[in-house]
């Protein structure tokens, strides 16, 4: 005999059997992906990457792509060639070492909180640069460039170079607009 009872158990098990495979979907869904082109002006004079800055979510990959030129991306980390520390200090950096064919992909997952900082290595010193904030704006790539002169073995870390200081976008920009396109994009 079907009672009110075994009719509406039966009724919630169908409903559970319905989004069981949506919910499957959700929990095994690859995570984001953010794309980043390293990219150049036809001439090699002006050097960037697009977007120069974004906020992902912990547990995103991001992609570097070589579109045109040689680049390549570094994080700032004292294992770069002894740059200073600019991303959280639990993550893993990264170097991709250089990229020369156009459609050349690196690619990092990143997991910890934090601000990411990261350079291409021939064309730092013209600016390229740029910036991720995963999850939440802390980290040493939260603080002023200079914050680690005055600590114990730092002394041999490597600043930011002035051209580079000045094209990171201000990390509220990022929080506020989640992506930041490089003045050549926009």
């Amino acid at each position: 005999m079907v009672t009110r009872r075994s009719f509406l158990s039966a009724g919630g098990l169908a409903l559970a059997g319905l989004a069981a495979p949506n919910l499957a979907r959700a929990i095994l869904r690859p995570p984001a992906v953010l794309e980043i082109r390293m990219r150049s002006d036809p001439q090699g004079a002006h050097v960037w990457f697009e977007p120069l800055g974004a906020f992902i979510e912990p547990g995103t990959r991001v992609r570097w792509i070589l579109a045109e030129s040689v680049h390549s991306t570094a994080a700032y980390h004292p294992v770069n060639d002894r740059h200073s520390l600019r991303i959280p200090e639990s993550a893993e950096p990264w170097d991709s070492g250089i990229l020369v064919q156009a459609g050349a992909a690196f690619e990092v997952r990143l997991t910890e909180p934090g601000v990411y900082d990261y350079f291409c290595l021939p064309h730092e010193q013209a600016g390229m640069v740029g910036r991720l904030v995963v999850g939440a704006a802390t980290g040493p790539g939260a603080l002023p460039f200079d914050y680690f002169l005055d600590r114990r073995g730092t002394s041999d870390w490597r600043p930011v170079p002035p051209a580079a200081r000045r094209a990171f976008p201000e990390v509220e920009r990022i929080l506020r607009e989640k992506i930041v396109r490089h003045a050549h994009e926009s």
